[in-house]
């Protein structure tokens, strides 16, 4: 693959994070200064214990929860425009920050729902390892269409998503969003959002297993990690928002 394929590859991602970062490599780099695989998914791992480690401080802290989250918002644009060279200081904090987040939401729609908090993070490493053996075997191919009909889905989401949060500064919101709406209209769209965002769950592995292929430098292991992980946090949200829904029933 030429050089110039590899970057059109690399600058087309339904994941943000990957839309920056694989634009600028060197093909004359060291072997030992190259992104490896085990390197990314070694430190996919690293990125998940914290994240853990930071939910089980928002479960007992919920306090903590909406600065973690504007914290994480932070470093998740830091590192995304301005510092992916960085990605091995910043997304641990990234991780960490994130689950103290999570931990606190989860704690929310425990309290609604008891039982919702294993269900989703069941329902959601299932589907990480169920999407990860079917790209591996093939079964799903990450074609160029595949990924535009992904980018065109994240796209019509955020805007769906920045709708909403305006119209809550005037009292309102898409009711279709609300966690506590169980019209089969409301579930079909939360279903739809969590199939786009597992989608995208592949194009990452089809983009850090490219970018090893490549030989990018060694801190793409800890953005590639960073940016699975983006993907992995707004497909547990959007989990967490179906089963409520569900339960609202």
């Amino acid at each position: 693959m030429s050089k110039h394929s590899a970057l059109n590859r690399f600058g087309r991602s339904a994941n943000p994070a990957f839309t920056r970062g694989f634009e600028n490599y060197s093909e004359t780099l060291p072997v030992s200064e190259r992104m490896t695989l085990d390197g990314a998914v070694n430190k996919t791992g690293i990125l998940l214990a914290l994240c853990f480690s930071g939910a089980a401080i928002g479960w007992n802290i919920p306090a903590l929860m909406f600065p973690a989250m504007i914290v994480g918002l932070i470093l998740a644009l830091v590192t995304i425009f301005r510092s992916k060279e960085k990605a091995g200081s910043t997304a641990p904090l990234y991780a960490l920050s994130q689950g103290i987040f999570l931990g606190g939401v989860t704690l929310v729609y425990e309290n609604m729902f008891d039982g919702i908090a294993i269900q989703a993070i069941g329902l959601t490493f299932g589907i990480l390892a169920s999407l990860l053996v079917c790209y591996k075997s093939g079964l799903i191919k990450p074609t160029e269409n595949f990924k535009l009909m992904v980018a065109a889905g994240v796209g019509g989401i955020f805007v769906l998503y920045m709708v909403s949060f305006v119209m809550s500064f005037f009292g309102s919101g898409i009711s279709l969003l609300s966690p506590t709406n169980g019209s089969l209209m409301s579930i079909g769209l939360s279903l739809g959002i969590v199939c786009v965002a597992s989608c995208c769950l592949v194009l990452d592995f089809d983009f850090i297993e490219e970018g090893a292929e490549q030989g990018l430098p060694k801190y793409m292991e800890w953005y590639g990690a960073f940016s699975l992980m983006v993907t992995l946090i707004w497909l547990y949200l959007e989990i967490l928002r179906l089963l409520s829904k569900i339960r609202s029933r």
